[in-house]
């Protein structure tokens, strides 16, 4: 806001021309004056900086974020998961779960949307003003992995705990030393029931020992995890290999 806005009714109009509403910024003033209504408008400045200040920390938080810019709701075909998946996705929109620290498993076959899916669960949490952070999960990993040769790790996993939700996407590829795995085992450790994880997986959780190197640590993380838990099933076909299908059909 400009130092020279001093009057509530300026403020007003300021504001209401920054959100691009300019016939309401020329209007709302002149109409609440004229309905003998100028005492309200104070109370109507303090709600539009508070949406204005709402605003700055929704772009804070989604460039800090990392979540495509695409995978929204809006481009998500929900008409191709089933009703009971669909609606449970629905459950978690408000974001209440983040309060109770529940994690959110998404299981399925490469290509049905669990990405997605929780891409555009994150957008919407960000929109509720909540901090969310979405990585493919290799890459958390190395970053943890040189935090812990510099002696950096805990400083490291301090600064995680700066987002509410951390969306790992494909935990399955992480298939490599028992050193990565231990780091990954670490940030799900710290995090069990103080904060929510979301994580998506081409594996079972039979086929986990292939991430986490041995039985033990396989039981204690799925154990972390599951305990305050939703879990999203995408028991669906692929939605490239449809695409692709159908865009074949449409050539021939």
């Amino acid at each position: 806001m400009s130092a020279s806005v001093s009057s509530p009714a300026e403020a007003v109009s300021a504001r209401l021309r920054q959100f691009k509403m300019p016939t309401a910024a020329q209007e709302m003033v002149p109409r609440l004056v004229a309905g003998d209504l100028e005492h309200a408008l104070p109370v109507v400045s303090e709600v539009l900086e508070a949406e204005a200040r709402h605003e700055r920390r929704v772009t804070r938080l989604r460039r800090s974020s990392r979540l495509p810019a695409t995978k929204t709701f809006d481009s998500f075909d929900q008409d191709r998961i089933p009703i009971a998946l669909r609606q449970k996705i629905a459950t978690l929109r408000d974001g209440a779960f983040l309060s109770a620290a529940t994690n959110i498993l998404a299981f399925g076959l490469p290509g049905t949307g669990k990405s997605h899916a929780l891409a555009a669960l994150g957008h919407e949490l960000v929109m509720a003003g909540r901090s969310v952070l979405f990585a493919p999960t290799y890459e958390i990993v190395q970053d943890l992995l040189a935090a812990k040769r510099d002696l950096d790790l805990p400083r490291k996993l301090r600064k995680l705990d700066n987002f509410e939700l951390i969306i790992l996407d494909d935990i399955g590829y992480v298939q490599q030393s028992s050193e990565e795995a231990e780091v990954l085992f670490t940030l799900l450790a710290e995090r069990y029931e103080r904060q929510s994880i979301a994580l998506t997986s081409n594996l079972v959780f039979s086929e986990w020992d292939r991430v986490f190197k041995n039985k033990m640590a396989t039981t204690a993380a799925i154990d972390r995890l599951v305990h305050h838990s939703v879990i999203l099933e995408f028991d669906v076909t692929s939605f490239r290999s449809s695409e692709a299908k159908s865009n074949k059909r449409r050539k021939t």
